[in-house]
Formats: C-alpha cells, sequence, structure tokens
C-alpha cells in the first residue's frame, strides 16, 4: 500500500512539474520581465521558478590494511564507485507570501563498500541513493508561507527553491510538507552543500546531529522561523523513520517525532560578516538500547531485539566568519547522549570540525575556491562496548573494535568552467575509519561534476 501511494504521490509531482516548466518556458515571469522591480509583489505574485542540478561523483580509494572485517566493513581492496543525481527545482506563488516547491529527483549509483565502513562517510551525496539503479523519487514537495512584520527588505535572489524578489526582514515563515531538516537547520556558509562544497558527511552536517529523515534524507513535518536583522530562532517538528535507516516513516506521532530548536546570531567583526548557532534536538522512535542489548546474553548482540520507543537528545554548535574578503573560517562540535542505536543519519555520537575556504581572488580566478577542513568523530562508551561485542549499526561494525577517534581530513578545489558548470577534484583520508585502530588508514580520492540552471 505504501509503494501505491508513493507511485501516486510521485507521478503528481511529476504532472505539477512539467506544469510549472511549461508554464515557465512559455510566458514571461516578473524574474524576467524587464519593468520588475524587487519590491513589486504584484508581479512576484505571477512569478514562476524553475531549476535543475546535475552531479556525477566518481570516488574510490585504494587497499587498506585489514586484520580483519565484516559485511560493514570499508572493503580492504581498492574500489571504485559513482554516485549520480539528478535534482529538478519548481516553485510557484500561491498567493501573497505563499509559495509552493516540488523538487522530483533522479538518483542511481552506490557509495564506497555499499555506504558502509566510515562513520563520517566520504560522498555527501550517497545518502541519499538506497538503490544503484536509476530511480525517481519526489525529495521535496512543500508550501512556503511568510509573514511580513517590518523592518526594511531583504533581497531574494532567483535560486534553487527561491522565488525573486524580496521580504521583510523581520518575518515569521513557515514551512509545511515535504522536505529535509538540513534545508532549515545548521546553515554554513562554507560548509553545508556537498555538490559544490566539502563532501564529507560531517563536514556537509554536524555529525553528532541524528536528524530525522528516511533513507534518501527526506522526512514530513513543519518548520517555523523567526527572524531578525541580527537573529533568527527555528523550530520544526518531523516525522522520524519506523526502523533504523528505513524509507517507511512512522506515523505514531505521540510517540515517534522530532523535534529541533536552533538559535542563530549574525554579527559583523571588523566589517566582515559572521554567523554563531545553537542547535538543540530531542528524537522520540523505536530505537534499541545499546547496554540492554549488551546486558541481555539472549538478545545475542542484536540491537533491535531491545527496541522500544525512547528518547535521544544532543545539541550542536556552529559558527563562521569570514576573515578576509576571500577567505572564511568555520568550525563546528556536536554531542549526543548516546544511549539509543543511531536513527537516522550516521553513527556519530560526538564531533569536532574545523574548515577553511578560500576564494580564487587571488589567483585571478574569482568563481574557483580552495578548502580544506579536519573533522574529528567519537563514539560513547556504550556504542564503542557494543562494537567491541560484536555489535553492527547500519553503517559499522566490524565485528570487533580496537578504539581510536575517527580522524578525517579533506581538501577540494572547486573549478568553475562558466554557465553553471564546475569540477572538483577532491582528497580525503581517514584515519581510524569506524573508530577502528586495526584497520586503515584511508586514502579517498573523487571527482565531482556538477552542473546546474
Amino acid at each position: 500500500m505504501r509503494s501505491v501511494r508513493g507511485a501516486r504521490c510521485l507521478a503528481l509531482g511529476m504532472r505539477l512539474v512539467v506544469f510549472v516548466s511549461v508554464l515557465s518556458f512559455s510566458a514571461p515571469s516578473s524574474a524576467q520581465s524587464p519593468s520588475t522591480t524587487p519590491d513589486d509583489e504584484t508581479n512576484l505574485g505571477k512569478s514562476w521558478n524553475f531549476h535543475i542540478q546535475v552531479t556525477a561523483i566518481p570516488q574510490g580509494h585504494g587497499d587498506l590494511h585489514s586484520p580483519y572485517a565484516s559485511d560493514h566493513s570499508l572493503s580492504a581492496k581498492a574500489e571504485l564507485q559513482t554516485s549520480f543525481t539528478t535534482t529538478f527545482f519548481a516553485g510557484h506563488t500561491l498567493w501573497q507570501g505563499a509559495e509552493l516547491y516540488i523538487n522530483p529527483e533522479i538518483l542511481a549509483g552506490k557509495g564506497l563498500s555499499t555506504t558502509q565502513g566510515v562513520a563520517g562517510f566520504p560522498n555527501g551525496e550517497i545518502y541519499r541513493v538506497d538503490t544503484p539503479r536509476p530511480r525517481f523519487n519526489l525529495a521535496r514537495c512543500f508550501i512556503r508561507q511568510t509573514w511580513g512584520l517590518g523592518g526594511g527588505r531583504d533581497p531574494l535572489g532567483n535560486e534553487q527553491n527561491q522565488i525573486p524578489g524580496s521580504i521583510d526582514t523581520r518575518r515569521i515563515v513557515l514551512t509545511v510538507g515535504k522536505f529535509s531538516l538540513i534545508d532549515v537547520f545548521d546553515d554554513n556558509t562554507y560548509s553545508h552543500d556537498a555538490r559544490s562544497q566539502f563532501l564529507n558527511w560531517a563536514l556537509m552536517d554536524n555529525g553528532a546531529w541524528d536528524f530525522a529523515a528516511d533513507t534518501r534524507g527526506y522526512t514530513y513535518g513543519f518548520a517555523l522561523e523567526l527572524n531578525d536583522r541580527r537573529w533568527a530562532v527555528r523550530f520544526a517538528s518531523v516525522m522520524v523513520p519506523k526502523d533504523a535507516n528505513g524509507m517507511a516513516l512512522d506515523t505514531r506521532i505521540a510517540n515517534a517525532r522530532a523535534d529541533n530548536l536552533e538559535l542563530e546570531h549574525r554579527h559583523e567583526f571588523k566589517g566582515h560578516p559572521g554567523a554563531l548557532r545553537l542547535m538543540g534536538f530531542m528524537n522520540h522512535a523505536h530505537m534499541g538500547n545499546y547496554r540492554t542489548t549488551i546486558d541481555t546474553p539472549v538478545f545475542q548482540m542484536d540491537i533491535t531485539k531491545s527496541r522500544s520507543y525512547s528518547l535521544k537528545y544532543g545539541f550542536g554548535l556552529n559558527a563562521e566568519q569570514e576573515v578576509a574578503k576571500d577567505i572564511g573560517v568555520f568550525v563546528r562540535y556536536g554531542w549526543n547522549d548516546a544511549h539509543t542505536e543511531t536513527w537516522a543519519f550516521t553513527e556519530i555520537d560526538r564531533t569536532g570540525s574545523a574548515g577553511l575556504s578560500v576564494k580564487g581572488e587571488r589567483w585571478s580566478r574569482p568563481r574557483d575556491r580552495l578548502g580544506v577542513a579536519l573533522v574529528v568523530n567519537g563514539i560513547s562508551r556504550d556504542h564503542a562496548d557494543y562494537l567491541r561485542a560484536g555489535g553492527k549499526g547500519f553503517i559499522i561494525g566490524d565485528g570487533a573494535l580496537n578504539y581510536g577517534r575517527e580522524k578525517i581530513v579533506e581538501s577540494y578545489y572547486l573549478f568553475s568552467l562558466g554557465k553553471g558548470f564546475a569540477i572538483s577534484p577532491d582528497f580525503q583520508q581517514v584515519v581510524n575509519p569506524a573508530y577502528n585502530r586495526d584497520r586503515g588508514p584511508a586514502s579517498v580520492w573523487a571527482v565531482r561534476l556538477h552542473w546546474e540552471l
């Protein structure tokens, strides 16, 4: 029945996108009209928005030291895999302040070792893919309602899931439907987009934030934001998976949901913009418990047998600062209580990262970008004891464990080729993959090919 509903929803989404596409190309929108001004809300109310992105990432690693392994381990033999995503972004103004956005996606490819063996996984695009065969997926389908409260106007460019125009600086924004929590929370100018910035999961987002999502990164719910000139407050409540890293979402909302809260403060330091964000989350889900599984021999280290509706909570810090016109730095820290099993994102209970982003203006390539970052991941004592005793999560579990923090250095260079095209060589060195001193290190290289319109 779920597959029938999903097929119907996808078919409806595709029809709407085709309809939006035809209208956007057959009639000039407010963004195309020379007479349009940013504050012309009448024209803005008639506007349409259509974009597309395509990303392909061949990624591989060489042979690595591996005295033992399981089916959840990073392969000891060299391998090469490729991920592929195509996303269509369609939007339309429904009434004053309200917009509808629909994002169908085509997904294909595989991650290294079937997307297992590294907690800070090296490809931020592959978490959306659950089969190597090309598949259609309705990634997002949501309504965004904005209520202006004055305080001046902020311009909006013609971007993915953003209709051009302007909005009040002081505003309330409500998002309802299917979307990703990372669309709303944990933003960072220098490290948040695996299609143009760092590829690693734990650099793309806060690795200790077990953000609620299906296998491909999306969920249903609502998000509410109150924004002012220097600060913002965001809250969201969304559905969680029925099973760990599963596609089906749990409909028992009273017992199964994820509540997220973020406070953001924006500032300037010596004329350079920066931001500080504090985020907290509480996940309610039918999760297993590491210590209960260890202490109950009859479970035979199968954490699914200890599952009950329980709570997982944590917090994250996220800071960014421009230090020169073409240089920015960022840091993140994250922590969760880690008594219950990892449920949706990845098996990281503590994380710290820092990085640098430099635009190519200094070498006469202003659209190019160089990024270098370090992330250190860890897990709780209960989590480590569980893996040491032979337990497995949905991403890691070597059958034994000589614990050590997982350390990853990543560097990339984005070559802008014009007209929306970019190619980015990427290199990552992973020390103690899956927190195991007995394995690795692993040298991971990739070439990201990206085009957007």
